[in-house]
């Protein structure tokens, strides 16, 4: 059974999402993550329960564009 810690790049890679997304999440949506010194590393069962209890989900009311004026 393979137990290994996941480093910044492949859990963006495992999700399918940008390294600034991790950093984001981390912080604004309280992605579960490990500090290991200066690495941020991550377990993929604790990112897998965490994205299928909602918490990857939805925007951010900053983030989301406005719709254009159509007149």
């Amino acid at each position: 059974m393979e137990d290994r810690w996941l480093s910044v790049d492949e859990i963006a890679a495992y999700l399918g999402i940008k390294r600034d997304t991790v950093y984001k999440w981390i912080s604004d949506k309280k992605m579960p993550a490990h500090r290991v010194g200066r690495l941020w590393k991550f377990r993929k069962e604790e990112i897998d329960k965490w994205v299928k209890s909602g918490g990857a989900g939805g925007r951010d009311t900053e983030n989301r564009r406005k719709p254009k004026d159509r007149r």
